[in-house]
């Protein structure tokens, strides 16, 4: 009997690869155990963290002393450029209008750069909490662990005899001892005085 492959039939595998019509293609197999490669993409690519960490320090320097003195100084500097240079010098007549644009510019970016620092802060302090929440659960859990211990053995403790107890309990002895002795040398005196009679 001849084999698959000397009457013309493909083996197992190669039907496993053909299409089941005449006429369709070859469908290559997805592989489900292999990460899909990366999609082409019209948008630039950053890295969100790092952007947020450069936005930080942007707002975190946009809310010093050192920026309202340098920001002072520069537009000091400008307006006195644009008033006292000479005609052909100067890059922004009277009415400043590239100063006020500059100005606006600065503030529309400076503006979402710190609103996402605040919100990377907000999120900084959301998982702070909640690791302050999860610890403070322990910590009650703890002390909820602790005080049952504490009872425990205290009702143990009341069971077993102190020092103190056991210091009262002689004592009485010693009083119950002392008043029986009283009544025999009593009864013992009296009977020897009656023999004396």
């Amino acid at each position: 009997m001849a084999s698959g492959r000397d009457q013309g039939m493909p083996d197992r595998s190669e039907r496993d690869r053909m299409p089941a019509g005449a006429s369709a293609a070859p469908r290559t197999r997805v592989r489900l155990d292999l990460p899909r490669p990366p999609r082409r993409s019209l948008l630039p690519d950053y890295d969100p963290e790092a952007f947020g960490r450069l936005s930080e320090q942007i707002a975190r320097f946009l809310g010093t002393g050192r920026f309202l003195v340098w920001m002072t100084l520069t537009i000091i500097a400008w307006v006195v450029w644009n008033v006292g240079a000479p005609a052909s010098l100067r890059f922004d007549e009277y009415p400043f209008i590239f100063l006020t644009l500059v100005l606006s510019l600065q503030a529309s970016y400076a503006a979402p750069l710190i609103l996402l620092a605040q919100n990377r802060q907000a999120d900084r302090d959301r998982v702070n909490l909640e690791q302050d929440r999860k610890q403070n659960e322990r910590s009650i859990a703890d002390t909820e662990y602790l005080t049952r211990e504490i009872a425990a053995l205290r009702m143990g403790l009341g069971e077993v005899a102190t020092r103190d107890w056991i210091r009262s309990e002689l004592q009485d002895l010693m009083r119950d001892l002392e008043e029986q002795q009283i009544p025999a040398s009593y009864e013992h005196t009296r009977r020897s005085d009656e023999d004396d009679r």
